[in-house]
């Protein structure tokens, strides 16, 4: 019988990619969106082109209901849950010492999302995977999705970065709780190409943050969604002896990025 994953805002960039990538691995797939219905659809024909099977779910990680209603119409669909990958976010885009840029609503909206939806949609899961466990030995296994801007502290705002660095911490309380049912970790993204950020930053800024991946980090690589969900279904898929681990995916940057006249 094949596995069973919930990837949250898997409608494109990192949650599509993870998305696709499980298919291609024999799983079925809940793919979720809040607003991009459209690209969400796109997504599931992928997943149905490599033969997964797939369901499409409406749903706001930041409100309890919806992440219980993602839970329980994937587990009416297949009968089991073997794999959550929290990868729904947000952020507010935060010039440079500007202090007034966000406000105490924009820190309630992004801890909402990132932080509070990372543990409503784990405590959803949790008593399928604690039967599975206790049934079939069978494990689960969550990621997380959270920043190398925990490391650096230079992210897309304040709230964000925060935010995020209270995942990583999340993980280590949640790897703790949901043993030895579950295993629980976290990969931190640097760069990544994708619409999000391209989006956020502006094309200038964008291609300018993009050529100095590719031309001054140590593996001399801008991320694509693809790479990141090697990374994810590597905690998902195969890593059985791994629990409560933070892996930073960002080509080195988190070491600093190599002055322009040493390449």
């Amino acid at each position: 019988m094949a596995k069973v994953a919930i990837v949250t805002g898997s409608a494109t960039g990192l949650g599509a990619a993870c998305a696709v990538d499980l298919a291609d691995r024999g799983w079925n797939v809940t793919i979720n969106y809040t607003k991009s219905k459209k690209e969400a659809d796109e997504t599931y024909a992928s997943v149905k082109e490599r033969g997964g099977d797939a369901i499409v779910v409406q749903a706001d990680v930041g409100r309890d209901a919806d992440c219980r209603k993602l839970v329980s119409e994937t587990f009416k669909k297949w009968g089991r849950i073997d794999g959550l990958i929290n990868n729904a976010g947000t952020t507010k885009f935060q010039a440079q010492g500007d202090f007034e840029g966000v406000t105490p609503e924009d820190f309630d909206r992004i801890f909402r999302v990132n932080v509070t939806g990372t543990y409503m949609m784990s405590r959803a899961v949790w008593p399928t995977m604690k039967k599975q466990w206790e049934e079939n030995k069978q494990r689960g296994s969550i990621v997380n999705v959270s920043t190398n801007a925990t490391v650096t502290g230079n992210g897309s705002s304040i709230p964000y970065v925060a935010s995020k660095g209270a995942v990583n911490t999340l993980t280590l309380m949640l790897a703790r709780m949901f043993a030895p049912a579950a295993r629980v970790n976290t990969i931190c993204p640097g760069f990544i190409q994708s619409r999000w950020l391209l989006n956020g930053l502006g094309e200038a800024d964008y291609n300018k943050m993009k050529d100095d991946m590719e031309q001054r980090t140590l593996l001399c690589q801008a991320g694509t969604p693809e790479q990141m969900a090697e990374a994810a279904l590597f905690f998902l898929t195969s890593a059985s002896n791994i629990t409560g681990e933070i892996l930073i995916v960002d080509a080195g940057s988190h070491l600093g990025l190599i002055p322009a006249k040493e390449r």
